[in-house]
């Protein structure tokens, strides 16, 4: 395997004292400086050679870095902060004919994937993976959003996973990294552990200590792999299956059945929530940290089946009655 050798740099935190930057609290800005950290990173994302990759909110460029030194055949960078982009194009200009850097200025959340991967070689869902890697860095407060959009667009085969089954390497607190692997009974476990688990083979790679970031967060962080699976657990679309889940893990220490009572209008809750158990052959009087991905699944496939008999319900949402009732009082 090749291996990209950088002309000589400025270190990262000379170019932040040079620019004057500092991690801003409104972003959930950390800095992750140390070298052999973010080589470790990179590794976790397995073959990136002359493959093509999309680092979410690179900042000054630490992973960048280490992502070049393994020698993608691009690498597009989307960093919603402007004020790293001369940081960034000190780095696009000692690449120059070497790999084809793509600087993009804007919010991922809004970032074209279609347009941007346009180039890439895909593969066959069922196929091997294309050469396709996100790798990112996440801020806190929109890490878990931002994953869960992903879930969605990997069970549609939309975005980045038009292209196949693209995986992808990012970072989370400590505790969310520890919730998507989280197996039956674990104390961890929750709505996130199953919608991760239904779509994707989900490993926590290892652990980051916070003091390795500037300024230190109050957490650790994990890092995690996720790689679609071939042949996702449930076939059901995504919005359904988040809208089971977040009932029934509403009441996460409640037998399961109370929250999935929510499900259903309250003049045929009772009725309609014991036929959902019996269709699943489940017990009602299981916890939902306990329900394994499997039985979770035929949860999913009873609710359709009821769905099927009774569409209205597909519209209902016991939250939103609850504030009607709120407001008429």
């Amino acid at each position: 395997m090749t291996s990209l050798r950088l002309p000589p740099l400025p270190t990262i935190k000379d170019l932040i004292k040079l620019y004057k930057l500092r991690a801003l609290k409104q972003l959930s800005q950390n800095f992750l400086l140390d070298e052999r950290i973010t080589d470790k990173i990179v590794r976790a994302a397995g073959n990136i050679n002359n493959h093509v990759v999309l680092e979410v909110g690179p900042g000054p460029g630490s992973i960048t870095r280490s992502i070049l030194k393994k020698n993608p055949s691009k690498l597009i960078l989307v960093e919603k902060d402007p004020r790293f982009l001369p940081i960034l194009q000190i780095l696009q200009e000692a690449c120059e004919g070497k790999v084809d850097i793509n600087l993009h200025i804007g919010d991922i959340r809004s970032y074209d994937f279609n347009n941007g991967l346009k180039h890439a070689q895909s593969s066959d869902w069922y196929g091997v993976p294309p050469p396709i890697h996100l790798i990112g860095n996440l801020p806190f407060s929109v890490s878990t959003i931002l994953l869960v959009e992903w879930l969605h667009s990997i069970s549609e085969r939309e975005a980045a996973w038009k292209f196949g089954r693209t995986s992808m390497t990012l970072t989370f607190q400590k505790e969310v990294a520890e919730r998507m692997v989280a197996p039956p009974g674990h104390k961890q476990r929750c709505r996130l552990s199953v919608i991760c688990q239904l779509w994707c083979e989900v490993q926590n790679k290892f652990l980051i200590p916070g003091r390795a970031f500037l300024p230190k967060p109050d957490v650790d962080v994990g890092v995690v792999t996720l790689k679609p699976l071939k042949y996702p657990l449930t076939n059901i679309p995504f919005k359904m299956a988040e809208k089971i889940l977040r009932n029934i893990f509403n009441m996460r220490q409640k037998y399961s059945f109370k929250g999935a009572s929510r499900l259903f209008p309250e003049e045929m809750r009772d009725e309609l929530v014991s036929r959902m158990y019996f269709i699943a052959d489940l017990d009602p009087q299981i916890r939902p940290f306990q329900i394994t991905n499997d039985e979770y699944c035929r949860l999913f496939y009873a609710y359709k089946v009821i769905s099927d008999d009774h569409p209205e319900i597909l519209e209902y949402d016991s939250r939103a009655q609850k504030k009607k009732i709120e407001h008429s009082v």
